[in-house]
């Protein structure tokens, strides 16, 4: 190729869509503070419990398995 020949379009590819770094963190803070406003505070204890059984559980059935 020489300096006289021109250059080759780019090939044309559909545009992806990015997220910004500061929207995604936004969503994320969002739901967050979202969530807990419709919960009460004794319903957070309760699914963080539930939570901790269901852990303890898979831990046990885990070793035992």
């Amino acid at each position: 190729m020489t300096s006289a020949e021109p250059v080759p379009p780019p090939v044309l590819r559909p545009r992806e869509v990015k997220a910004s770094v500061l929207a995604a963190f936004q969503l994320v803070e969002d739901a967050r503070y979202l969530g807990t406003e419709r919960r009460s505070r004794r319903d957070r204890n309760r699914v963080s419990a539930e939570r901790a059984v269901a852990s303890r559980r898979l831990a046990r059935d885990l070793r035992t398995g």
